[in-house]
This record gives structure tokens, sequence and C-alpha cells, in this order.
């Protein structure tokens, strides 16, 4: 089964927890603070696996939560970091976040990895907190959470050459003459329900991959018919072949087709008109065809390559492919978004955005409700269970601006504040 759109949950893992620990040795007075930090995270990380192709496993495994690290221990000792889980992904595919939308990474290459869940640092442990104000804090933090969210993926296959036109033109046909690919092919509309690839040799050992996507219809881009599931194959390839019925059995005008098709394509992704076309005139064994061609091209003008061929007797196929091959080596590759790269460890790295530090909103009962992803943080990395970290957590606070921010909206002496599912009361 080709599965090539799949949304997943995925976790890091969060940092160990700070411990509270003194020296307590024979012959030791006033030992202090020997509380160990905790260890980080473990990060979620995608590796492009090149002999995967589908994202079936995705399917069944739809959770990916990374491991969280060790807790620090007495005598300073640091928490162990948890390995990082590492994804295996086919290459070609686009991973989105689905809350913004945002592309986080486009795994093309194989051994390319893209962090896309970061694992929460370690929380400090008391010997961290030491000063000489306070030579014996008992005060550490808890482990920073690791970034969680929710994600699309998307395969786009990684194809040289598209061919792309209306369903039954003999696209699937075409492909299995031509590599050693073994689409399915029948006498109706919409035999290919999934793409297929095929390695293509030209007789002068040129080799390029060509892809067979399902038939486009009109309105494709808009959800009609199968076309709009599989145009995303489409925005990698660099050369498209577009095939046109030129017997016109079906009772359809071989230029309108061209047209409509055409058209489908710069409605879905006005960077496709970019990509050099190549217009195969199929089923030219066909009655009438030659005529048929002949009044195509008076209508196409002279601007537009066109090759008679018929896929059945294999008749034109080798200029078509050395046309096609030469076009496949000078024509770059199309980028679906610019990733700066740090080549050294062949990750895909990201530019970091500033966030709002919080939000106050009411609720219907009249509390206040802090939200924010720093604040959020700052509580959850918080151990109140012991009186200094609480204390430690109203000076943060504090400092983030949010006593002032509660008084102007009005918050008075007894009134409830939330902080994710606690509450506490407002004290001037």
């Amino acid at each position: 089964m080709f599965v090539d759109q799949v949304k997943i949950y995925v976790k890091g893992g969060d940092g160990g927890d700070g411990m509270v620990a003194f020296r307590r040795e024979k012959y030791v007075p006033k030992g202090g603070p020997a509380g160990g930090d905790g260890g980080q995270g473990a990060n979620v990380i995608f590796l492009v696996e090149e002999g995967l192709r589908t994202l079936m496993d995705f399917r069944y495994q739809r959770h990916f939560k990374a491991p969280k690290g060790e807790n620090g221990m007495t005598k300073n000792q640091h928490g162990r970091g948890a390995s990082d889980m590492v994804v295996k992904v086919p290459p070609g595919t686009v991973v989105k976040d689905e809350a913004t939308g945002e592309v986080i990474a486009d795994l093309t290459e194989h051994g390319q990895q893209a962090v896309i869940a970061k694992g929460g640092r370690g929380g400090r442990g008391n010997s961290r907190f030491a000063s000489p104000s306070n030579p014996a804090p008992e005060l550490s933090e808890k482990g920073e959470p690791g970034q969680e969210k929710t994600i699309v993926m998307e395969l786009k296959l990684l194809a040289d050459v598209g061919l792309v036109g209306f369903p039954s033109v003999g696209k699937s046909t075409l492909l299995s003459v031509v590599s050693a690919a073994k689409p399915k092919i029948a006498e109706y509309h919409f035999t290919t329900i999934a793409p297929n690839l095929g390695m293509v040799e030209t007789e002068d050992n040129r080799t390029f991959v060509m892809a067979d996507l399902p038939g486009l219809i009109e309105g494709a881009h808009e959800g009609v018919g199968l076309g709009h599931q599989f145009l995303r194959h489409i925005e990698r390839t660099r050369v498209i072949v577009h095939v046109v019925d030129m017997s016109a059995l079906e009772g359809r005008d071989p230029y309108d087709d061209y047209m409509t098709i055409n058209n489908e394509l710069n409605e879905y992704n006005l960077r496709l008109s970019e990509r050099p076309q190549v217009v195969v005139a199929n089923k030219m064994d066909m009655p009438e065809a030659e005529e048929n061609l002949k009044k195509f091209k008076e209508q196409i003008g002279e601007d537009v390559q066109v090759f008679p061929v018929s896929a059945i007797s294999r008749q034109g196929l080798k200029e078509l492919l050395y046309t096609v091959a030469d076009l496949v080596e000078s024509t770059p590759e199309f980028p679906l978004q610019e990733a700066e790269k740090d080549e050294t460890i062949n990750r895909v790295l990201y530019k970091h955005q500033e966030e709002a530090k919080f939000e106050i909103t009411r609720d219907p009962d009249g509390s206040f409700v802090i939200t924010g992803d720093s604040l959020e943080r700052l509580f959850k990395m918080t151990d109140f269970s012991r009186e200094e970290s609480i204390r430690r957590f109203s000076r943060q606070m504090r400092g983030m601006g949010i006593d002032d921010a509660l008084r102007e909206k009005g918050a008075k002496n007894g009134d409830t504040v939330k902080i994710i599912e606690f509450e506490f009361d407002f004290v001037e």
C-alpha cells in the first residue's frame, strides 16, 4: 500500500531532575551542597534511509516519545543524558508543524538528519545555587520539558521526470516500455491509483528516474478526482513529460486536454510553469492520429517540443528519451524550501523565533489565567515541595512583569490565579 501523507505526535525527552543533597562525611564539617544536575533529554531525530519508499510504517505507530534524562545524584554526580530517538524516513519526506503549517524539515538525501522535537535540558542541582549569601541552598530545578508537537509528514517522490496527462492517455504503458517498472495497465480510467517509479536508461548509458502519476482531470487542484492526492509528487521533478492522446478515441480534443492539464499544474503551484515541458503525442499508431497531430501543432505553436510516439509499437521513443535526458542534465533542482545546513553533521538548522513570554485572560468565574511557553516551562521546572523553590518562582514571575500585568488587569488581594491546571491566590 502506498502511503504518502500521515499525521503523528512527537515529543522530545524531558530533562532529568536536579538533586538536593549535602556532603555528609566523617571529619568534613559543613560539607556544603552536593546535588548533581539532571541529564539532557533525548531529541527526536528523523534520518533519511534510502531503502524506504512509503510512509506505511507511520500508519501503525503514530506516537514517538523520546526517553527522559537521568536524574542528578548525590556527591555532585550528574545524571546521564538520554540517547536520541532516531526515526528512519524515506527520501523526499517533508515535515510540517500541523499548528502553524511551517515546514520543519525537507529531507532528500540519504543520511540527512533533522531534529524534529528537541529534548529538554537537565535541571540544576543545589550545588549550582550556592552563593556567599546562601551557602547551603535547599533549591534545585526539575528537568525542562521536551518539545512536543503534532506534525504532518508528506512524501514527495524524488523523480527527475514526471509523466502527466488525462487518465488512459498511455502514461503507464510508456513507463513500462522505457523502464523495468510494471505498473497496472487496463482499459479503464484511474487504473493507476498510486505513483509508480521507474529507472530509465538511454542507449548512451544515461539514467534518470521517471514517475507515472495518476491521471489528472479538470479541477484536480481543488480536490476533484485522484490527481489532487498526487500533484505534490510533481513538485520535485525537473522535467515534465506531458502525454496527450492524439487518437482522440474518447471524444476529447488533444489541444483542450493539453491546456486543461497545464492550467491545473499552474493553479496548484505557479513554480511548476518554470520547469521544461516535453509534449508526447501518444497513440500515433491509431487512425486519424496523424491528422489530429497536424492540427495540434498548428494550435500549440512552434515553441513547444512535440514528439510523436507509439508506446505500444515503441515508435519514436529513442529521440524522446535523448531529449528528456538532455533536459534533466541541464535543468537544476527545484528546492521546496531554502534551509541552512551545517555540513559537518548534515543536519537542517532553523532560526529561533522570539515568543511572547505570557498572556493573561479571564475565565467566566472571574479567575485570571496566565499562559505562555516561557512561564509554563519555568512552572514545570519548579519543585513546589520546597519553600526556597517557591520563593524563587515568585521572584521570576515578578521579574517577567506578571505581578504588574495582573494589577493592570484588575487583580485584587485574594483573587484566583491559574497556571496550567494549578490555582494560586493573588497576594499583595
